[in-house]
C-alpha cells in the first residue's frame, strides 16, 4: 500500500502535545513514563465531547449517544486525510506504509514517535490507523516483506451454537412449558430454547432478532409464539418488534406477526382455544398497550383497541367463548367482547371487595368462570351474571365476583389449570406453591427455598412433577414429595468474567451478581459456585490449574482454588475496577490491569497459592483494557482505554519500552489485545473505540474469535492484518457481548452477554461440502436447529396449521434442516443464497476475500435475517434490562 504524502505545516492542536525539547529525557523515578501515545491537550468545550471515551463502566453499555462516523473512507487524498486528522469525533482508518525518509516531514507521524528513546532509532514501515481523530501506530513485523501481499480472507471455520447457559425469569413470567417432546420450553436473550431435560439435549429456535419477551404455546402443543422487544442494529436503524410463530419440531418459522404494528416491544400474547388456536391477541409495551387481534395464519389484523395506560401483565382468550378476551394488570381486569373488527371492553368491578394494586395473573375453572390472582395474595372467582344486577353490580352480562380466596403471603404470582382440574398457584413472598382441588381446597403445599428467587412461572411436567421459573433465573423441576431439582441455571445480572481452563474442559464466569461459577462444558452443568463480598469482572486460570484468580470492581482480587472453591489468597491494588488478571506462560507472574491506570504485578509460587508484589507498570494515560505476556514471560503487551498499545519489560523493573518498533517481532503466548498489527482489521468503520468488547485468539492461530457492542460473535482469519477483514458473524446474544474464550482444545468457543445474562457455548466446525447447506454463516442460519450431538438430516413432513390432537415427537428424532419438503436436497444449493427453515437467505458464507480494487466492509459476511426484517443486525435499545416489575 503506498504511503500517503502530506503537505509540511505545523501541527494540529488537537493532535500534538505541547512543545517538549528535542533531546528525551529520562524520567525521574517519581514521574511516570511518557507515554508512546502523547495525551491530547484540552480541547475547547465546543470541540472536548466524546475525544477520550469515559472509563467503560459495565452498566454503560449499548447507550444511545454513541458517536460514530457517517462516512469512514480509506483515501489518499491529501484534504481528506488532513480531514481525519482533525476530525477528533470520528473513527477513520487509515492504513500507512512509510520509509525511514518519509518519517521526518510527517508532522503526525513524528509526534507519534517523538516519546522514543532516539528520534531515529525506530525502523521499518508502520500501519496507522485513527480512532476519534487519534492516531494509532503500528510496526510491520519483518517476516512480513511485502504488506501489500497481505490478505485477510474468511476462515474455513465456522461456529455451530452448541448450548445455552441461562434462563429470563427475573422479569418475564409464563414463560415455562413442557412439550409432548418431553422438552422445557423458555427463553434466554434472542434465543428460544428447547430443552431435554433427560436426554440433557437442546435444540434452539434462533429466528428472533432481539430479546424475546413472552412466549404462548399453541392448543396443538407443537406451534409456538413469541414476541421480542425493539432494537437498533449498529447503524442505528431500528428493529421493530414483532411476533414469530414456528413448529417445535421443525423450528421453522410459520409466520411472522406486527412487523410496523408493535411499538416498544410484545409484553403478552396468548392463542384463542374455542376455535383450535386460529388467533392470536397481542398486548404491545407502547403507553396505550394496544390490544391486537390477529388470523395468524393469514397475517391479517382483524381488531385492534387501546387498552390503558396502566401496565398490562396478561391476556387470555376464554376456552369456551370465542369473543371473549380477557385482560388483567395494574388496578384492573377487562373483559373484552370481540365482534369482527370491534372490541368491546367491560371493566370488571371489586364492590365490597378490595380493589388490588395488580391484578397478576388470570386462569379458568372448568365451568368458565374465571380466576384472577392478585397481589394481596387473593383469588378472585369472577362469574358471568345473566340477572339483573344489583345498583353498582355493572350491566347486565358482566363478569362478577362470585367468591374471594385468601390463597398466598404477598402476590399470587401465578396460576396453572392441571389436566385433571386441580390448580397449581405460585407465591411470591411466601415462596409457597400451593395445590388446590377442584373446589378450591388447599390441598398441598410446598416452599420454593429462598436462594432460589421468588416464582415468575408455574408450569405442569409429567406425571406428578411440575415446573418453576424464578426470578434467579433458575427452572426447578419438582413434585411435593421429593421438592425440587434444578434443571436449569445462569447468572443474574451483567457477565464480564470469563476464564477457560488450562486443560480441562471446564470454564469460569463472574458477574455483577457477585457469583463466580464454574461450569463443565461437556455435562453443561454447573460444577459449582461461590458467592462473593463484591462484584466480579475479570478472572484467569493459572496455568496449573489449581487456582484461578478473580478481580472485582473495588481493586479487590480473590485467588481461589479451583477444585474446592476455598479461598487461596486476597490481594488489594488501588480503589478502582480491575479490567483484567492474566498468569505469565510459566504461572510464576500475573498481571493485573485496573481502572487507576497502571498495571500491577506479582511473583506467585506454589502453583498459584502464594503471591507477593514485584512491581508496578507506570505509563498508561487512561485505564487498562487488554494485556498479554510474552511465550518467555519477560514482556507484556496491553491496551487502554485512551487506544495506548504499550509494551513493557518486566525482568528490568516493569520498564516502559519507549522505542516501540523493537517489539515488532515479539511473539505473544495469548492475543487478547484489540489493538495490535496481527488484529487492527477486525475494527469496524466509524468505529468510536468501544464497539469491541473483548478479542481471543485460538490456540492453534488459527482465528480470531470477538465480542462487539452489537450482540454479535465474529470470527476472523488470524492474523487479521488487513482493515475492514471479512468475518462470520453470529447472533444469539440480545445484549452487548462482553466476552470471549475459546476452550483449552480449540473444539468450542465460549461468549458471554451483559444485560441479557446468556453464556453461549459454540462448537467450531470446519466448512466442508456437507455443511455448505447448513452451517453457513449459522448466526440466524443454522437451520435453526442445534444440539449437543449432530444430526442426520431425514425428512419430517410438514405439521398442519390445525392438527387435532397434539403430535409428541421423540426429542432425539433427527429434523430435517429444509421444512416443508419430503426429501433433503440432493446437492447443496447455491451458498450466496441458502435457503434456511425460518425463510431466510444465507449470504455470509461465500464473501469475496479483499483485494486491492475492494477491500470488503468488515460486516460483508451478515448473518443472515428474515427478508422483511428492516436490518441483519440486533441491538438492545437502550432502555432494555429491567422493565416494571410489579411488587410481590
Amino acid at each position: 500500500m503506498e504511503g500517503i504524502k502530506e503537505k509540511e505545516e505545523p501541527p494540529q492542536t488537537n493532535d500534538k502535545p505541547p512543545s517538549a525539547p528535542s533531546t528525551p529525557q529520562a524520567p525521574s523515578p517519581s514521574s511516570n513514563p511518557p507515554s508512546p501515545h502523547p495525551p491530547q491537550p484540552q480541547r475547547q468545550a465546543s470541540e472536548n465531547k466524546g475525544s477520550t471515551p469515559a472509563k467503560r463502566g459495565s452498566s454503560a453499555k449499548r447507550g444511545g449517544g454513541m458517536e460514530r462516523s457517517q462516512s469512514s473512507t480509506w483515501d489518499s487524498g491529501e484534504e481528506n486525510r488532513n480531514k481525519l486528522v482533525k476530525a477528533a469525533s470520528t473513527s477513520k482508518l487509515l492504513s500507512k506504509v512509510v520509509k525511514n525518509a518519509e518519517k521526518h516531514r510527517d508532522p503526525v507521524i513524528s509526534q507519534a514517535k517523538m516519546s522514543t528513546r532516539e528520534k531515529n532509532s525506530q525502523e521499518g514501515d508502520y500501519i496507522k490507523m485513527f480512532m476519534r481523530g487519534r492516531p494509532i501506530t503500528m510496526f510491520i513485523p519483518s517476516d512480513v516483506e511485502n504488506y501489500d501481499e497481505v490478505r485477510t480472507e474468511l476462515p474455513p471455520e465456522r461456529l455451530k451454537l452448541e448450548w445455552v447457559y441461562g434462563y429470563r425469569g427475573r422479569d418475564c413470567r409464563a414463560n415455562v412449558y413442557l412439550l409432548p417432546t418431553g422438552e422445557i420450553v423458555y427463553f434466554i436473550a434472542s434465543v428460544v430454547v428447547l430443552f431435554n431435560y433427560e436426554e440433557r439435549t437442546q435444540r434452539h429456535y434462533l429466528g428472533h432478532t432481539d430479546c424475546v419477551k413472552c412466549l404462548a404455546v399453541h392448543p396443538d402443543k407443537i406451534r409456538i409464539a413469541t414476541g421480542q422487544i425493539a432494537g437498533v442494529d449498529k447503524d442505528g436503524r431500528p428493529l421493530q418488534p414483532h411476533v414469530r410463530v414456528w413448529d417445535s419440531v421443525s423450528l421453522s418459522t410459520l409466520q411472522i406477526i406486527g412487523l410496523g404494528t408493535f411499538e416498544r416491544g410484545v409484553g403478552s400474547l396468548a392463542f384463542s382455544k374455542a376455535d383450535s388456536g386460529t388467533h392470536l391477541s397481542v398486548i404491545d409495551d407502547s403507553n396505550e398497550h394496544m390490544l391486537t387481534v390477529w388470523d395468524w395464519q393469514k397475517k391479517s389484523k382483524i381488531a385492534e383497541i387501546k387498552t390503558t395506560n396502566e401496565v398490562v401483565l396478561a391476556v387470555e382468550f376464554h376456552p369456551t367463548d370465542a369473543n371473549t378476551i380477557v385482560t388483567c394488570g395494574k388496578s384492573h381486569i377487562f373483559f373484552w367482547t370481540w365482534s369482527g373488527s370491534s372490541l368491546a371492553r367491560k371493566q370488571g368491578i371489586f364492590g365490597k371487595y378490595e380493589k388490588p394494586k395488580f391484578v397478576q395473573c388470570l386462569a379458568f375453572l372448568n365451568n368458565g368462570d374465571i380466576l384472577t390472582g392478585d397481589s394481596g395474595g387473593i383469588m378472585l372467582i369472577w362469574t358471568r351474571s345473566t340477572a339483573e344486577p344489583a345498583p353498582g353490580k355493572g350491566p347486565k352480562g358482566a363478569f362478577q365476583i362470585a367468591r374471594q380466596i385468601k390463597a398466598h403471603d404477598g402476590s399470587v404470582f401465578t396460576l396453572c389449570q392441571m389436566r385433571n382440574g386441580t390448580l397449581l398457584t405460585g407465591g411470591g413472598k411466601d415462596h409457597k406453591i400451593i395445590l388446590w382441588d377442584h373446589d378450591l381446597n388447599p390441598e398441598r403445599d410446598i416452599e420454593v427455598p429462598d436462594q432460589y428467587g421468588t416464582i415468575r412461572a408455574v408450569a405442569e411436567g409429567k406425571g406428578e412433577q411440575f415446573l418453576v421459573g424464578t426470578s434467579r433465573n433458575f427452572i426447578l423441576r419438582g413434585t411435593f414429595n421429593d421438592g425440587f431439582q434444578v434443571e436449569v441455571q445462569g447468572h443474574t445480572d451483567e457477565l464480564w468474567g470469563l476464564a477457560a481452563h488450562p486443560f480441562k474442559d471446564l470454564f469460569l464466569t463472574c458477574a455483577q451478581d457477585r457469583q463466580v461459577c464454574l461450569w463443565s462444558s461437556v455435562d453443561h452443568t454447573l460444577e459449582w459456585t461461590r458467592l462473593l463480598d463484591e462484584h466480579g469482572h475479570c478472572a484467569d486460570f493459572h496455568p496449573s490449574g489449581s487456582v484461578v484468580a478473580i478481580g472485582t470492581h473495588s481493586g479487590k482480587w480473590y485467588a481461589l482454588d479451583a477444585e474446592t472453591r476455598d479461598l487461596v489468597a486476597i490481594h488489594t491494588d488501588g480503589n478502582e475496577q480491575l479490567s483484567v488478571m492474566r498468569y505469565s506462560v510459566d504461572g510464576t507472574l500475573l498481571a493485573v490491569g485496573s481502572h487507576d491506570n497502571f498495571i500491577y504485578l506479582y511473583t506467585v509460587s506454589d502453583k498459584g497459592r502464594k503471591y507477593s508484589r514485584y512491581g508496578k507498570c507506570t505509563g498508561h494515560s487512561s485505564y487498562i483494557t487488554h494485556l498479554d505476556w510474552s511465550p518467555d514471560n519477560k514482556f507484556i503487551m496491553s491496551n487502554s482505554g485512551d487506544y495506548e498499545i504499550l509494551y513493557w519489560d518486566i525482568p528490568n523493573g516493569c520498564k516502559l519500552i519507549r522505542n516501540r518498533s523493537e517489539c515488532k517481532d515479539i511473539d505473544w503466548a495469548s492475543y487478547t489485545c484489540v489493538l495490535g498489527f496481527h488484529v487492527f482489521g477486525v475494527w469496524p468503520e466509524g468505529s468510536d473505540g468501544t464497539d469491541i468488547n473483548a478479542l481471543v485468539r485460538s490456540h492453534n492461530r488459527k482465528v480470531i474469535a470477538l465480542a462487539d457492542d452489537f450482540c454479535k460473535v465474529h470470527l476472523f482469519q488470524y492474523p487479521c492484518s488487513r482493515p475492514k477483514a471479512p468475518s462470520h458473524k453470529y447472533s444469539a446474544h440480545s445484549s452487548h457481548v462482553t466476552n470471549v474464550s475459546f476452550m483449552h482444545s480449540d473444539s468450542h468457543l465460549i461468549s458471554t452477554g451483559g444485560k441479557d445474562t446468556s453464556i453461549m457455548q459454540w462448537r467450531l466446525v470446519e466448512k466442508t461440502s456437507s455443511l455448505v447447506h447448513s452451517d453457513s454463516s449459522l448466526g440466524l442460519g443454522d437451520s435453526l436447529l442445534h444440539n449437543s450431538t449432530p444430526r442426520t438430516l431425514v425428512s419430517v413432513p410438514s405439521i398442519p396449521h390445525t392438527p387435532t390432537e397434539p403430535l409428541p415427537v421423540p426429542a432425539s428424532l433427527p429434523i430435517s434442516t429444509q421444512p416443508d419438503t419430503n426429501t433433503p436436497p440432493p446437492t447443496p444449493p447455491e451458498p450466496l443464497h441458502t435457503a434456511t427453515p425460518n425463510g431466510q437467505q444465507d449470504g455470509s458464507a461465500e464473501t469475496p476475500p479483499p483485494s486491492d480494487e475492494a477491500t470488503p466492509l468488515s460486516d460483508s459476511t451478515l448473518s443472515p435475517k428474515d427478508s422483511l426484517e428492516p436490518s441483519d443486525d440486533t441491538a438492545t435499545p437502550s432502555d432494555e434490562g429491567m422493565p416494571f416489575n410489579p411488587p410481590l
